[in-house]
């Protein structure tokens, strides 16, 4: 009998807490942290549909800055350069769009999609020029926040935005992908590199790298010497690093690697993204 009043209890406990939350009085994010936590725990919702909707939260909370892929990993085409000898690049770095530059990088007049190239293929026609296949482009400044970048994305139908900061000059680049994978999680395609291998390249110089990677087999990639006396994954080397568990989008510099997380919860750290100003000279992995 106690334990039947116990469980009723909780139930009223956890009604209680639901009712408060839906009956329109103010509410912070931290309650409603906790009442998506409360719905996990009785089965109202499962723990991917938990994390989908705290990150839909988090991002009416970050900047474009805070996700933009920055100037400097750019892959960009050059107006004046011949189609034909872009195509390479192109294949090579496997992106879907890519800026188109006119005089220097801070001067993206463009947007090239690739899936513009295919009617090519079969055309019987005169290769056209770079500027007569790109697309308008979109700037947007590094302080827009992303819940408001994903509605216009959505809005006007667009997938990349260039990233401007306060004195005009090319701070970076963002695209619908990269605003959804705060959301819902790393998107990984079809040319992606497939699941189980540690280390993925995502330019020539930014990698994924999954946290269990064995310190031995990251130094073997990238040709390095970290310790594996203490620590022997790449993900217990960064944690004490940090001095604690990181969360999602916190970076820290080791030796010439930037080490962003992409992914950890409470209780773990699970995907870097690594971006090096050294390129290893083999990625035999």
């Amino acid at each position: 009998m106690n334990d039947d009043r116990k469980v009723d209890s909780e139930e009223r406990s956890w009604l209680d807490r639901l009712t408060h939350f839906i009956s329109g009085e103010p509410q912070n994010k931290s309650d409603l942290g906790g009442v998506l936590s409360l719905a996990e725990e009785h089965e109202i919702i499962d723990e991917d549909a938990r994390k989908i909707m705290e990150g839909a939260l988090s991002v009416t909370d970050m900047q474009v800055r805070d996700i933009m892929i920055p100037r400097a990993q750019m892959v960009v085409i050059d107006s004046d350069q011949p189609l034909l000898e872009a195509i390479p690049q192109i294949i090579q770095a496997g992106h879907s769009r890519y800026p188109v530059i006119g005089d220097g990088i801070d001067d993206v007049i463009g947007i090239l999609l690739a899936k513009d190239l295919l009617p090519l293929v079969q055309a019987n026609m005169d290769v056209p020029s770079i500027t007569e296949l790109m697309r308008p482009v979109i700037a947007v400044p590094e302080s827009k926040r992303l819940n408001v970048l994903l509605r216009e994305f959505r809005q006007n139908r667009n997938h990349m935005a260039i990233v401007i900061d306060e004195y005009g000059g090319i701070a970076g680049v963002i695209t619908i992908e990269d605003v959804l994978e705060e959301i819902v999680g790393e998107i990984e395609d079809e040319t992606d590199v497939e699941e189980g291998q540690l280390i993925r390249p995502v330019s020539d110089i930014t990698f994924i790298v999954e946290a269990l990677t064995p310190i031995e087999d990251f130094n073997a990639f990238f040709d390095t010497s970290f310790s594996d006396e203490e620590f022997d994954t790449i993900g217990g080397l960064v944690i004490n690093a940090f001095g604690q568990l990181p969360t999602r989008n916190q970076t820290i510099r080791l030796n010439q690697f930037e080490f962003k997380v992409t992914h950890a919860d409470e209780r773990r750290l699970t995907r870097l993204r690594v971006t090096t100003n050294e390129l290893p000279e083999s990625r035999d992995q």
